[in-house]
């Protein structure tokens, strides 16, 4: 389940910071561009940088959720351990186990 857990943060990361990457572009579009004249691109601008700041907004508050469960995730991980050290043990022999037997083919 962890191992799920953990792809499941790494895929909303990745998002996390391909959308920062696309706001980023977003906004130097936006200052490339600021110089062009136009009712229409002034409206445009507007539209953008407010679509921008919502997006900003949204790709923070993901982020925190994101922490928030990841820290959740660890703390569970960290109470189970505590609770069963030995079914724990047991658990990471059989993936350690798996891994051997998978390594061991190639």
């Amino acid at each position: 389940m962890s191992e799920v857990t953990d792809l499941s943060n790494s895929s909303k990361q990745k998002l996390v910071s391909d959308m920062k990457i696309v706001v980023s572009d977003a906004e130097e579009i936006l200052r490339a561009t600021a110089g062009v004249a136009g009712e229409k691109m002034v409206d445009l601008r507007e539209r953008i940088s407010e679509r921008l700041r919502d997006a900003k907004l949204r790709i923070a508050d993901a982020e925190a959720a994101l922490v928030d469960k990841t820290k959740a995730a660890a703390r569970a991980t960290d109470d189970y351990v505590n609770e069963n050290p030995w079914q724990a043990v047991g658990i990471a022999a059989g993936i350690g186990l798996l891994i051997g037997i998978i390594i061991g083919r190639r």
